[in-house]
């Protein structure tokens, strides 16, 4: 059964596209989404089974005491609420065929390599995602090692894209759980942080660290891909806004993949794609639908008990903007995905009527440096097991990195979003 794996998560994209304009079909998608975790629990790794498991226990009992109380907020929501971005994540990962691989260039070393490297991992990651991380680790490492620069400057260039790039998974659970946000409007601000995030690596390596920098020996036709992909959809996006931008990517992101794949011939790489690479997917599968199970749950004590969740006559001020912000971003380092502390914070936080793009922003900021600065992340993990990064190295590498761009997303989202 495991080599039909493939065809389902391919299967769950396609019938969440045609469920759009015919929403019959949003059942037989959600089952497919949903039978993706089941079939391949015994092969997920422990630690996506233990918090996929906590989660929908917790968010299956919540939901059965509300329904107790007399309130259910429908099948729907409970099993349907993160199946958008499950959508994008499958179409997104399709990119990784258009990785052009590992050359056998000579590693250029000194600053310009190092902000060529940092620039070039932040701009190609924003759209073909973590598999630049390998491209350019695997490049970067020697015996399979990175130094712990080469490890902050990808982890860090490579996350802080999660600020604008709408291809992302972040961009589309900010846009799940802060309703009415416009990507436009965080578009600016967001460059604004990630630009400050790759130039603080930059200067950091450069002036404070004595260690000579080997950077990736990039060329400048790697760019057509991620250009040409990212000008499709702020097009796109520009001539139909009524178009939600997660649909844009849904569509563009296989289409670009197969148009530019580097892999002959096409058909048998896709398949072998297919039966193969897209299993790495599953993982997301069991976190975001238990994810998606919790939030119901929260949503559901909410209505249960209006009045102990009220924060009626509060205002979310800069302060409690900022306190938020740093609570969410300490729960990441530790381990906690950032899909599940954006679930626990937007039910609670949207009685206030924040600027929905002032929420999205701060779900942005609390991915994109979480992620960076966390072992347990998904890219800390890849350091980890992939380059021997040590976990140490990577939370003393990056506590004062993350405090700065906490104390500078806070700033960033007064200016822009607070009158």
């Amino acid at each position: 059964m495991k080599k039909y794996i493939g065809w389902v998560i391919v299967g769950t994209l396609v019938l969440y596209l045609i469920s759009i304009p015919v929403p019959t079909i949003l059942g037989p998608a959600t089952l497919l989404g949903w039978l993706v975790p089941v079939l391949m629990w015994p092969a997920l790794g422990k630690g996506a089974r233990n918090q996929a498991l906590l989660l929908l226990i917790t968010g299956v009992l919540l939901i059965a005491f509300a329904a107790f109380q007399g309130v259910f907020i429908g099948w729907q929501k409970i099993f349907t609420t993160n199946l958008p971005l499950l959508a994008m994540f499958v179409a997104v990962s399709f990119l990784a065929l258009t990785n052009t691989g590992i050359e056998n260039r000579p590693l250029p070393q000194g600053k310009r390599a190092l902000a060529v490297t940092a620039f070039s991992t932040h701009l190609l990651g924003a759209v073909i995602n973590l598999s630049v991380l390998f491209v350019f680790g695997d490049r970067l490492s020697k015996n399979g090692i990175l130094t712990k620069n080469q490890a902050s400057v990808l982890a860090r260039s490579f996350c802080s894209a999660a600020w604008w790039s709408p291809f992302f998974v972040a961009t589309g659970v900010a846009l799940t759980y802060a309703p009415g946000m416009s990507w436009h409007q965080t578009l600016i601000p967001g460059a604004m942080m990630s630009l400050l995030a790759v130039g603080y690596s930059i200067v950091e390596v450069s002036f404070f660290k004595k260690e000579l920098f080997s950077g990736y020996p990039f060329r400048v036709e790697t760019m057509i891909v991620p250009t040409f992909l990212a000008s499709v959809v702020l097009g796109v996006h520009y001539l139909q806004p009524d178009i939600n931008i997660l649909t844009i990517i849904c569509l563009i992101a296989p289409m670009g993949a197969v148009m530019f794949m580097k892999f002959r011939p096409r058909t048998t790489a896709l398949r072998d794609f297919i039966h193969m690479k897209l299993l790495s997917v599953s993982s997301q599968f069991a976190l975001f639908l238990a994810a998606g199970v919790f939030s119901a749950g929260i949503k559901s004590m909410i209505r249960v008990y209006p009045a102990l969740f009220s924060l009626e006559g509060s205002v979310l001020t800069p302060g409690l903007m900022s306190v938020i912000l740093s609570v969410m971003i300490v729960i990441g380092i530790a381990g906690v995905h950032p899909v599940v502390s954006i679930s626990i914070a937007g039910p609670l936080l949207l009685p206030l009527n924040p600027h929905p793009s002032q929420l999205g922003f701060l779900f942005l900021s609390c991915w994109a440096i979480s992620t960076a600065c966390s072992p347990l992340s998904g890219v800390g993990l890849a350091l980890v097991g992939r380059y021997q990064v040590s976990p140490k190295v990577i939370l003393r590498n990056n506590w004062l990195y993350a405090a700065v761009m906490w104390a500078a997303a806070s700033t960033v989202c007064n200016l822009f979003f607070i009158h």
